[in-house]
Order: structure tokens, then sequence, then C-alpha cells
């Protein structure tokens, strides 16, 4: 009883690690970690635009009201030095006739209350600047550009980070496994993937990188060595007409690297299939980009999938979610060479002739007998 529990908990435990290891997750986000990168970090604040978008958005928040609270305070600041050096607060006992740089200032609050409201021009007309000194005026002018800029580059960041196409991709989904089974004749790797608005991806393009550790002839050891994996349905791989959902699928012929691979052995491979794709948001014109993975174990040898799309009597199409990962066992060819073997024997048996090697040969007979 206990080999027979440390043996599942060990093979639970390989299961867990190998499945870690995959360099794109199934929601699309790439496992990755940059180390001993000889440039400096100050790189990324000259694409200062690209390193806001990218933050997350607890991050972005943080940015957002740091930068106004900070920008209302330095100038709540400037403002209080400014009337106290022109001795405007009442702790000087200005006259009578003393006319302020500003007026109803203070303190250092009523200088924060100014600025805030010069900043987003709010103007509730109790304080304002008047045209004593050159100094106050210049201010304002400056404080207002500026506010201008700070409040047109982070509203155009929040803007930017809740239009992007990054978030379109999340109502595109691909099906949990993929599949391998028969498909006019031949052998197919398929997946199916879906559309979860009715609004449509222009032009769009799919294609897949399948990674795996392959060692070239030299002895090189090349880690997430990429082969191009083409994808298609019946209509060609571009320009989908993605309002239902799609099952894509790739030929196993002898240029494809699961030529050699079988029922038995696939999951002994150690490969990573990554499909993308790729479209045009038809509400934004911005393009944006779908991934998913698929490891040995998430491919079922010997299966399709289940019908999904249906009629009803009003005469509409109607798709049924809850059979798009749904497969079905069928009877499929342990491997992709068994099938062509069996081909060219069928094809060897209409010819007429089961060796090519074999020829007739003709023997003359004779009548004449020696007595």
């Amino acid at each position: 009883m206990f080999d027979y529990l440390r043996k599942r908990l060990t093979s639970h435990i390989r299961e867990r690690s190998r499945r870690r290891a995959r360099l794109v997750s199934k929601d699309g986000r790439c496992n990755i970690e940059f180390g001993n990168v000889e440039q400096s970090r100050f790189v990324f604040l000259i694409d200062i635009w690209t390193t806001i978008l990218d933050l997350r958005w607890r991050y972005k928040m943080t940015i957002f009201i740091s930068a106004f609270l900070g920008s209302w305070f330095l100038f709540g600041l400037l403002w209080y030095v400014v009337a106290y050096i022109h001795k405007d607060l009442p702790e000087f006992n200005p006259s009578i006739n003393h006319t302020p740089c500003v007026e109803n200032i203070n303190g250092l609050t009523s200088a924060f209350l100014f600025s805030l409201e010069t900043q987003v021009t709010i103007g509730y007309g109790f304080r304002c600047v008047t045209e004593q000194c050159a100094t106050a005026i210049f201010l304002l002018i400056f404080q207002s550009i500026l506010g201008v800029i700070i409040n047109s580059f982070m509203c155009g960041a929040i803007l930017a980070k809740i239009s992007r196409s990054k978030n379109r991709a999340k109502t595109i989904t691909f099906s949990k496994n993929a599949v391998i089974s028969k498909r006019g004749g031949k052998l197919c790797l398929l997946i199916r993937v879906a559309n979860l608005r009715k609004s449509l991806l222009i032009g769009s393009h799919i294609y897949g990188k399948l990674l795996k550790t392959t060692i070239t002839p030299e002895g090189e050891t090349i880690i997430l060595d990429q082969v191009n994996i083409e994808f298609v349905v019946d209509a060609g791989n571009e320009n989908l007409f993605f309002i239902s959902p799609l099952t894509i699928y790739h030929i196993i012929d002898k240029n494809s690297p699961f030529f050699h691979m079988a029922a038995e052995t696939i999951l002994q491979q150690d490969f990573e299939l990554v499909v993308f794709l790729d479209g045009t948001v038809e509400a934004t014109s911005a393009t944006c980009q779908v991934r998913t993975s698929y490891i040995p174990e998430e491919v079922l040898w010997g299966y399709r999938f289940a019908p999904i799309v249906s009629k009803t009597k009003e005469g509409k199409y109607r798709v049924d979610f809850q059979n798009f990962s749904k497969t079905v066992a069928v009877e499929t060819p342990h491997c992709a060479f068994c099938l062509y073997n069996e081909k060219e024997a069928k094809a060897k048996e209409k010819k007429g002739y089961d060796n090519p090697g074999f020829v007739l040969s003709e023997v003359s007979e004779t009548s004449d007998t020696k007595m």
C-alpha cells in the first residue's frame, strides 16, 4: 500500500513539474524571465508611454493619483512661497492698502486649494491672481500648461489601457485539448477555436509553432527550437469567416514533425505546440493576437470533437458551447506511417500485383522428341 501511494505521489509530482515547464500558458501569457540584462532600466523610462501601458492596473492607478496629488501639492508650495516672499500672509500683518499677489491665501492649506482650483480649472472665484506681481502670473501660466500635459498624458494612458486589443483577445477561446484523427482520408491534428462575440475579426490568420529541444549534427543543443506548423480550414488559413466556432487542422504528412510520432509514444515526447490567431478588431481597427499552447498530455490521439452547431426550428443556427471541448473516440491509425503504408498497399492491390519486382518469363516448348 505504501509503495502504491509513493508511486502515485511521484508520478503526480512529475506530471505537475512537466506541466509547469511550458512557455505559453493556456490563456496566452508567456512564462519567461530575463536575467543579466546589460542595458540599464533607464531605457524603459525613455519609452515611458509603453512602460505605462504595460503596467498593471494597481500600479497605473497609483501613478495616476500620485501625479495629480503631487503636482497639486508642489504648486501649492510654490504659491505659498510667492505669498510668503510678497508678505501677503496674515502673520506679516499687511496694511489695509496692501494688494496681495493672490487674494485670500492665508496659509499652506489655502495655497493648496488655490493650486487645485487652478490646475483643474474649477474657478470658485474666491481666490484669484492680481496684477500686483509678475511672478504669480508666470506661475499661473506655467501650472495651467503643465496641468493640461499631465491631464492629457494620464487620461490618455487610462483610455489606451481600457481600449487595448488585448482585452478583445479574451473573448477568443481555444479548445482545452487538441485531437488527432482522420479527416478527409488524411491523419490530422485538430483544434477548435471560437469567437464569443458577434463582431468579427477582420483578416484573421492562424498558424502554429512547435517548440522542442533539438540537437544539431554539430552537437549543439537548441532549447525552444521553433518549427512552423501550418493550420488550415476548408477555406484556407487566411481571411477566416469567424462568426461561428471553427475546427482548424494540421495535416500530418511526411513534412510534418508529428509524422514519426505514434499513439503509444506521443506522451513520451517533449514538445509544446503554440497556436496563434492574428486579426483586426472590427470595432476599433486595432490588431490583436490570441495564443494558447498544448503539451503532449493535452493532445488526444484517436478522438474527434463533438458537433457543436445545430439549426433550430425557427431557422436560426445555434452554437452549444457545452460541447465545445467535448471529444468522441473514433477509429484512428496508430501512426501516420501506418496510414500511408495502408494506402500504398491498397493502391498496389488495385493495380493487380503485389510484388513489383516479379517478372513473368515465357518458356518455349518444343514438340520434337529425340529417340
